[in-house]
């Protein structure tokens, strides 16, 4: 989340006036995060979420995004849900840009997990697994091994403005993911963003996912990996991985959809594509901050520390998966 388009009260107050949602209030801009433009809105009938969606998002998947929150919401899965228009349209049109009101979740995001939120977080990504398992829609993952490539030709030749080496690096695990991800493992909806600041905690107990504009069809132990890299590294020197949360992690996950022989072999290579695949992102995002954006881009250099951990690893045992 992010404000890049600035909006007016005036503004506001007409595109709210299409919503059975109540008379304007409050409203500011969230910060956090890379890709859209989001407002805190607060009427007289409850607290929303304005998305504007900026020009990294291709128009024509939000109909995936916007329709997997309302099929999840009606699986028990705790997520945002877009709110219709009197017409019964989710998606209108606000600054210039396409927009969508979300319901509002309650509860925090944790800054450093401990076990138990690990524990959680991997129960309620395995639960998102098996509950979009009939979802009827697909979209290709864009930011996939195919994609990463051209998008590291986009700022490779000032990789090493942001570390001294960090082209090679890149370049030599781009030729070890050149064939894609491991073959034969199980496939579904993955949210492939699901960050500490994605899950939100109320008294302790996870509250809710957010933010699934990064969600796609891939393998789902890509998206178990893509957590371990996000929750279970520690801040500091040397960003060491902390096993007993990789530990509570993969527990959770497996207690309610068992990962198979095929997903346990391959998670070391799946957590080294997955630190890529951010690394990268990151990379592009900090080379290439726009002017005069309320937003702070992520350090690509967190993805260094945990890309060279993933290059040791051995088996899922490295990762507190057992033998």
């Amino acid at each position: 989340m992010a404000v890049y388009t600035e909006v007016t009260d005036e503004d506001l107050a007409a595109f709210l006036a299409r919503y059975d949602c109540g008379r304007l209030q409050f409203y500011k801009g969230i910060a956090e995060g890379v890709e859209n433009t989001n407002y805190l809105v607060r009427t007289d009938r409850g607290r929303y979420i304005l998305t504007l969606y900026e020009k990294r998002v291709n128009v024509a998947d939000l109909p995936y995004f916007l329709k997997l929150k309302q099929h999840l919401a009606k699986r028990g899965v705790r997520c945002p849900v877009p709110v219709a228009d009197r017409t019964g349209e989710t998606l209108g049109e606000l600054n210039g840009r396409l927009a969508a009101l979300i319901t509002f979740l309650d509860g925090v995001s944790v800054k450093r997990p401990k076990l138990d939120h690990c524990g959680q977080l991997g129960r309620a990504l395995a639960e998102l697994h098996l509950a979009s398992a009939d979802f009827g829609m697909y979209r290709a993952n864009a930011l996939g091994p195919k994609g990463w490539p051209p998008l590291y030709a986009r700022f490779s030749s000032r990789a090493d403005e942001i570390l001294p080496g960090l082209r090679s690096m890149i370049e030599v695990e781009l030729a070890a993911h050149a064939g894609g991800l491991p073959a034969g493992l199980p496939q579904g909806v993955i949210h492939a963003d699901l960050f500490p600041d994605n899950v939100f905690f109320a008294e302790g107990q996870l509250s809710g996912l957010i933010d699934f504009y990064f969600a796609c069809n891939d393998a789902l132990s890509y998206d178990i990996a893509i957590c371990l890299n996000a929750w279970c590294f520690e801040d500091g020197d040397g960003h060491a991985f902390d096993r007993a949360k990789g530990a509570a992690l993969l527990a959770g996950y497996d207690g309610v959809r068992a990962l198979t022989t095929a997903e346990r072999a391959a998670m070391p290579v799946l957590a080294r594509a997955a630190s890529l695949r951010f690394l990268l992102t990151r990379s592009y995002d900090w080379l290439n901050q726009p002017l005069g954006a309320l937003v702070t881009p992520h350090n690509p250099l967190d993805y260094v520390a945990r890309l060279r951990f993933h290059q040791q690893a051995r088996s899922i045992a490295d990762y507190g998966g057992g033998a």
